[in-house]
């Protein structure tokens, strides 16, 4: 009987999967065949460029940018490894409903605060450099994924750069810190990284979680309070695990 150590792989989830499949597909068939072959326009169209979302409204951007990767293999295929390792476990344990709207949130709210960001920094120095350059990937909801690992499996153990081991909690903050620091020193936009997207990712997964179990524990109130008039009416004891209010993370 072997009892060295084993190495448990993410399952792959329904939403998982399908996003691992849509994304894959629009980067292969659209743009690296119809663009790169054809010279189909397709990511100077769905890019997102903070300018056109802000002044010609084409908010379409706001979540097909990051369905867009570049064209190095390695900018999709970490996107899609970090998504298939921190996606999975959470759809396991959301649902595939939450889990969608979470990772959507997350981009769009990414995309959000980044163009919000890009043209606070344009009225504050005259530089219109972020709002004309493209951003694409799926690194915002990523992110927020990346959080939601560290609030629900804080107490985890990695090992950061496979060396140093930490809990979730302190890689996450770490992973935040770094973003912070790499935009503060090569501008808001981030030259070819959007550092500041992936902070956006972060905050808008902090927005979601909070304000779900801002309404989770509202309708449990709601719940106690309509037991309770209740309570006069009913011939059984209800055991059900509502004694107490729910938690999107531990």
């Amino acid at each position: 009987m072997n009892r060295g150590v084993t190495f448990q792989t993410a399952p792959f989830t329904p939403a998982v999967k399908w996003l691992l499949i849509v994304n894959v597909a629009v980067w292969f068939v659209f743009q690296v065949i119809l663009e790169r072959f054809l010279h189909f326009p397709f990511t100077s169209i769905f890019s997102l460029y903070p300018g056109k979302v802000l002044f010609e409204f084409q908010i379409w951007q706001l979540g097909s940018y990051m369905f867009l990767h570049s064209m190095q293999v390695t900018h999709i295929l970490f996107n899609m490894l970090m998504l298939w390792f921190f996606g999975a476990e959470l759809e396991q344990r959301w649902g595939t409903k939450f889990f969608v709207f979470y990772y959507l949130f997350c981009g769009i709210g990414a995309a959000i605060l980044y163009c919000v960001g890009v043209w606070g920094y344009a009225l504050a120095t005259g530089s219109q450099t972020g709002l004309i350059v493209p951003v694409i990937g799926a690194s915002g909801a990523v992110f927020g994924l990346l959080l939601a690992q560290g609030l629900i499996f804080g107490d985890r153990v990695v090992y950061f750069f496979m060396l140093f081991p930490m809990k979730t909690r302190w890689f996450v903050a770490l992973m935040g810190v770094i973003q912070f620091a790499s935009m503060m020193t090569s501008s808001v936009s981030g030259g070819e990284v959007a550092y500041l997207a992936h902070l956006g990712g972060l905050a808008a997964g902090f927005i979601c979680l909070k304000g779900k179990d801002f309404m989770d524990r509202n309708e449990w109130k709601r719940r106690q309070k309509a037991k309770g008039k209740g309570r006069n009416l009913r011939l059984v004891v209800d055991n059900e695990k509502d004694d107490k209010p729910p938690k999107y993370w531990n």
